[in-house]
């Protein structure tokens, strides 16, 4: 029986990580106390966090032709992910500015570079088919829609299962916009914020307008307070794996990776949950999205403790 694969759809970020003694307010100061460099981009994250849980995987995206463009795809490709679907081109790559404080709580700022000029006709449909789901994430749009655009244009056009983590960004610009995603997505994966900006509404009444739309199933990431999972059958609070760690830079991508493993798997969707607290957990362990994130093993063996 075939590997399932999945293919991954958004921004790619050099994540410049400061940890500092607090994230200051407006007039406020405060210092630095390490600086840290680690590939990054929502959707990359959760990609490479499903190939080290052995999932064949791929990417489409776009990088400048700088050090930063070539190091993330280096690493892209040392991690196991198909990088065909990646454009390099002329410009600056984009890049994500992290402050996280001694609790691991963060701010962020992103530069999206090339990130935004992604367009339809550069789709490599022959690539598409050779996966078994799209994970879309969130572009900046700073300058150009034109890669929110693509992602609309495709959940229209082709018969392609999908999974989105919308992000603040799209969550903001509201569920009209992005329908045409959700109704045709196998999971969605807000956060409990990100879900209240998109419909108004909490958890349990918010992931039933999304199935109302057309979603076959949505988790709900509530931090340490765990998510909520519910397919319209399951409706089911799954607790935190653990306490807080070091960084939680990634810890939603994180859980992302787990809950799309589950799913793969055919596990039902509160132990989807659960697989997906677990990789959030080791995720949060060390600094960065990716240092901490688990290998199919060490997921097993985590397992096999409790």
């Amino acid at each position: 029986m075939p590997v399932p694969g999945v293919v991954g759809f958004g921004a790619l970020n050099m994540d410049k990580i400061t940890l500092v003694d607090k994230i200051p307010s407006a007039d406020e100061e405060g210092f630095v106390l390490s600086v840290e460099c680690h590939p990054g981009g929502s959707a990359a994250n959760t990609i490479v966090g499903l190939s080290r849980l052995g999932v064949r995987t791929g990417y489409i995206g776009r990088v400048g032709n700088d050090p930063e463009g070539s190091a993330m795809l280096k690493d892209l490709e040392s991690e196991g992910v198909e990088t065909r679907g990646i454009f390099l081109c002329q410009g600056r790559s984009g890049v994500g500015l992290s402050f996280v404080d001694k609790r691991g709580q963060r701010a962020l700022l992103i530069d999206p570079g090339v990130n935004d000029t992604i367009s339809y006709r550069d789709l490599d449909w022959a690539y598409l088919r050779d996966f078994d789901l799209l994970h879309m994430t969130s572009f900046v749009c700073k300058s150009t829609d034109l890669s929110l655009q693509t992602q609309l244009a495709l959940a229209r056009d082709k018969d392609i299962p999908l999974s989105l983590d919308p992000g603040q960004l799209y969550a903001e610009r509201g569920l009209q916009l992005l329908r045409p995603i959700v109704e045709r997505c196998t999971v969605v994966l807000p956060n409990q914020r990100e879900l209240r900006l998109m419909t108004g509404l909490g958890p349990v009444e918010g992931a039933k307008k999304l199935l109302g739309i057309g979603a076959k199933a949505v988790a709900v990431k509530m931090g340490l307070k765990g998510c909520y999972v519910t397919d319209g059958t399951t409706k089911e609070k799954v607790p935190a794996y653990g306490g807080r760690g070091v960084d939680t830079t990634g810890a939603g991508d994180a859980f992302n990776a787990g809950s799309i493993f589950g799913i793969l798997a055919g596990m039902d969707l509160a132990e989807c949950g659960g697989i997906g607290a677990k990789v959030a957990w080791f995720c949060v362990q060390k600094v960065g999205a990716r240092a901490g994130l688990p290998t199919k093993r060490q997921l097993d063996e985590l397992a096999d403790r409790r």
